[in-house]
């Protein structure tokens, strides 16, 4: 059987084209970013009175709704015993309860509007071998915070194919079909595709096909592409992440996902499971093929088993391990940002329309403190904050002085490298017709070198995540530069500063 190109989600729902922007004016908000996030907000920007326009630069839920897992949980890995611990049990309860509550939105949501969007109430399940400690220290912080947990010390009761020391159980959870949720709520919204946001000065927004006047902008574009203010290339990278759908499978009926290093998700949707994994930091494949491994994997514990579908998602990680939901800087009142999901990107898109419709709305929100993007993290994340530096600093010298040893004969067909040409650093990638496309392999971002990710055959930055197809094409932010494809005798771009 072959297997589909893109998401289960993507390829089982069609949602409505829009057009794009045409001209100049003034409206009350302008988002930017046509995900699950921005259409949330707006759609509850509406519901209170403000008149919205969403502007997305390719398709309404093109960029990470449709490449998620779909897991509506609270329970983001072992995330709040280590909240209690370095930003205390104040900001851990605001981080438990704006998730939870998130949850109940949804189901109040499709309750409201008749929503078929597979909606299932289930368990969700953290499980391991090496992390029996931390599962503990999970257990704890979440009964304490009020979440309804149970440790299981006999994971073989679990679905799990495998064994496991331990399992820790958060109920009444759920999954979806994100596009299915999504196509219903677009209804009454003024949305804009194929309208790329190239700046913002003060209170304009400068696109590709004209200007528009805002009272206030949100920021839904996944990772920031400004740099200044927030400094959010700073406080962020970007890790990606693959899933392969199985047919004939067994069937389960909650989440789970394994803590200890290549863990594994799963999750059902209809009559596929989804079996996930791989996790890297983007730019940095040095494990090999993550869909082989998953592969291999459904091979050994699900034998009867076939892929039909295969599919990755890129998520932005801040610094803390709490997303920036707030004003975008300290001296922009009237601008506003939702970036830093982590994986968790349902859950937090919900949580993030609420706060952020509040303070737009001149409302206070008990949970906007813990995410602010103007919190005092330092000591929380300081460590952290060093070796995204480090990170940095290793590549741009990469890009400035590391000369590559391969040639231009020895990329063999189906691949592509860095190599050196008549003295000159340039990406290519061989066909298997022996055809050639040429890149830069300067990130027009921030200068980083990019680096080539076989297993998509892409060219991805491993400072700030921004990824071109083999033919130079853009394919995520924050970078905004549509393409760097060029030619041997002109093989560097400029950047987006």
């Amino acid at each position: 059987m072959n297997v589909e190109n893109g998401s289960l989600w993507i390829n089982t729902v069609g949602l409505p084209c829009y057009p794009a922007w045409n001209g100049d004016r003034e409206v009350d908000v302008a988002v930017i970013g046509g995900g699950l996030a921005g259409i949330l907000m707006a759609h509850f920007l509406e519901q209170a009175g403000r008149k919205c326009v969403v502007l997305e630069a390719d398709r309404i839920g093109s960029g990470q709704t449709k490449n998620t897992t779909a897991k509506v949980t609270s329970q983001h890995g072992l995330i709040y015993g280590k909240l209690m611990r370095t930003v205390g049990r104040d900001m851990a309860q605001q981080y438990a309860d704006a998730n939870r509550e998130a949850i109940e939105r949804y189901r109040i949501l499709i309750r409201k509007y008749g929503i078929e969007c597979e909606w299932e109430t289930c368990g969700a399940y953290l499980y391991g071998t090496e992390k029996e400690r931390e599962l503990r220290e999970e257990y704890r912080a979440a009964v304490e915070l009020g979440i309804s947990a149970r440790m299981i010390d006999h994971p073989e009761k679990t679905e799990l194919p495998f064994p496991a020391k331990k399992a820790l159980l958060f109920e009444r959870q759920a999954r979806f079909h994100p596009l299915k949720f999504l196509e219903r709520i677009l209804d009454g919204l003024e949305i804009y595709e194929r309208t790329r946001v190239l700046r913002v000065d003060g209170r304009t927004l400068i696109t590709d096909r004209g200007s528009i006047k805002a009272n206030q902008i949100v920021f839904a574009t996944h990772y920031p592409f400004l740099n200044m203010p927030g400094y959010y290339f700073l406080r962020m990278h970007q890790e990606r992440s693959y899933v392969i759908g199985l047919e004939h499978g067994p069937r389960i009926q909650n989440v789970y996902l394994g803590v200890d290093p290549n863990g594994l998700s799963l999750r059902q949707s209809g009559n596929f499971l989804l079996l996930g994994g791989g996790n890297h930091r983007t730019g940095d494949e040095k494990l090999g093929d993550p869909y082989e491994a998953l592969k291999r994997a459904a091979e050994q514990y699900f034998p009867q088993a076939s892929v039909r579908y295969a599919w990755s998602a890129q998520d932005c990680m801040t610094l803390d391990g709490i997303p920036y939901i707030g004003k975008f800087g300290k001296q922009t009142d009237h601008w506003f940002v939702a970036t830093g999901f982590q994986k968790w990107g349902m859950t937090t898109s919900m949580a993030a329309a609420t706060i952020l419709t509040d303070l737009m709305c001149g409302r206070k929100n008990r949970y906007a403190d813990v995410f602010s993007p103007q919190r005092k993290t330092m000591l929380a994340s300081a460590k952290t904050f060093c070796e995204e530096g480090a990170y940095a600093v290793v590549n741009l010298t990469k890009e400035l002085f590391a000369f590559p040893k391969e040639k231009l004969e020895d990329i063999r067909p189906g691949t592509g490298g860095t190599i050196e040409y008549e003295g000159k650093k340039v990406g290519v990638y061989k066909t298997e017709e022996e055809d050639f496309y040429f890149v830069s392999v300067k990130c027009p971002h921030l200068g980083c070198q990019l680096s080539w990710n076989q297993a998509e055959k892409s060219w991805d930055c491993p400072c700030h995540g921004s990824r071109y197809d083999y033919s130079g094409k853009l394919l995520d932010g924050p970078a905004q530069t549509a393409s760097v494809a060029c030619s041997l005798q002109d093989p560097v771009k400029g950047t987006d500063r």
